[in-house]
């Protein structure tokens, strides 16, 4: 495969596609040819330099198989794009070529017997609004969930906020079926529902072009968020274990924050009391009693409330799940560029040993952040520590101390799926499906490594 932009027949390419839009602007092609990869320095190394060679934005199904069908006849690369919020570089290219751009398909189309349809580019914000003006929300978001796209959550994100009632996207039942579209001789339009959905589940776009998705929705819920402080984090963990396991509490987000960590959060360090942890919550309103019952059982103080989609709604309110999961490493970021993180998945039995025992040896450089989640029906905290970046052999050692406790990584620090997904991994034959779909490797390539052209 070809790295070099000379190799790559852009301008035949973009001929043969009269009326669907393109730019080879250096500065925008270069923007799209990006995420959030640089919270990681290691990937920051790797990839700054990297770019695709032209943007492409097709409207519709039949223009995304146009374009496939040209950048085959030339061996040209393809790599889909959405929001750009990942965290792992999977929208950018490794070997220039096309960005495929999909934020012109967008629309919500159905929504029956609970299961809605949408294009691959809608916001996830806007899908869950238009669900909730029929009755529904989303079982599943991420924290970035006002700038994400449906198709990137799909193709590279699949855990977040809803994750503690329905598990990640990697459960069976969270994705219905999906329409996708393969770089075969011609390129295809495939329907794969159930289990035959799982090769292009968390595969980076390796697998083939997303083009509708139908995603199982959950009964429109009136969230509230809730912040409590805890004078320790033993206290908070404790917590966190037991909101988890409240059966009582419909909850739809539990995290909990080293004490370093609040002061970072723009609307909340002024209500956090010096030196104290944090809790963050999301709970239907008919838990906030029994919540602050339990709060209090844990030496906890509530100490703001808001409702979540009004903070949504509102551009200058921040909903307290963007200072969760991912976006906590966000919030430190803006104010300190010399950290980084992991994604951790504690042992099921006795979370709260390991998690302590990480902690405590690494302390100052370790600022633990742990969610509440579900994995295969059982409740899980998974982590996503801020970690003080020294460089890659002390990070290489932090993660090994981590696993000799029985903690589980997901390296957010490299670019494949095999080495990057680990726990998250969706189960399903992703390399035979590759083969099918993409024989000559030119989607998104790099970022299956067990894959050869």
């Amino acid at each position: 495969m070809p790295a070099d932009a000379a190799a790559h027949d852009i301008a035949g390419l973009l001929a043969a596609l009269p009326g669907i839009e393109a730019s080879t602007d250096r500065a925008l092609v270069r923007q799209k040819s990006r995420d959030f990869f640089w919270y990681s320095p290691i990937l920051k190394a790797q990839l700054n330099a990297k770019s695709g060679e032209a943007v492409l934005r097709p409207r519709d199904e039949a223009e995304v198989l146009r374009i496939l069908t040209e950048a085959r006849a030339r061996r040209i690369p393809v790599t889909a794009r959405g929001g750009g919020t990942g965290n792992y570089g999977q929208c950018v290219p490794l070997a220039g070529g096309i960005v495929l751009d999909m934020t012109a398909m967008a629309a919500p189309l159905s929504l029956e017997g609970g299961v809605a349809e949408a294009e691959p580019g809608i916001k996830l914000i806007d899908l869950d609004l238009w669900a909730r003006e029929r009755g529904w929300e989303l079982r599943l978001w991420p924290s970035t969930k006002r700038t994400a796209t449906l198709g990137g959550f799909v193709g590279g994100g699949g855990a977040g906020v809803g994750g503690l009632a329905h598990g990640t996207m990697r459960e069976r039942g969270n994705l219905h079926s999906v329409r996708v579209a393969t770089m075969q001789d011609p390129p295809a339009v495939l329907d794969l529902a159930g289990d035959a959905a799982a090769p292009v589940n968390r595969t980076y776009g390796t697998t083939g072009i997303l083009t509708r998705i139908r995603l199982p929705l959950t009964p429109a819920q009136d969230w509230r968020d809730v912040a409590i402080a805890f004078p320790d984090y033993p206290s908070a963990g404790r917590f966190a274990l037991a909101f988890a396991h409240a059966d009582g509490i419909p909850k739809k987000m539990g995290g909990i924050f080293d004490a370093i960590l609040p002061p970072y959060f723009r609307a909340l360090a002024p209500v956090v009391p010096e030196g104290h942890s944090l809790a963050l919550v999301m709970v239907a309103p008919s838990a906030l009693i029994a919540l602050r019952e339990l709060a209090a059982d844990h030496g906890g103080r509530i100490v703001a409330e808001q409702d979540t989609v009004a903070a949504e709604r509102d551009p200058d309110a921040t909903p307290f799940y963007e200072y969760c999961w991912n976006h906590t490493t966000l919030q430190v970021l803006k104010q300190d560029k010399g950290v980084t993180y992991l994604q951790c998945r504690f042992p099921f039995e006795d979370p709260l040993r390991a998690m302590e025992a990480v902690r405590t040896r690494f302390a100052g450089e370790v600022w633990m952040h742990a969610e509440c989640n579900r994995f295969g029906g059982r409740i899980a905290l998974t982590a996503l520590p801020v970690i003080r970046w020294k460089d890659e052999a002390r990070l290489g050692e932090i993660m090994a101390a981590f696993e000799a406790e029985g903690i589980a990584i997901a390296n957010p620090h490299t670019v494949t799926i095999e080495d990057g997904s680990a726990y998250r991994r969706v189960e399903g034959d992703q390399l035979g499906f590759k083969t099918m779909a993409d024989p000559l490797g030119l989607l998104n390539p790099g970022k299956m490594r067990s894959f050869a052209p």
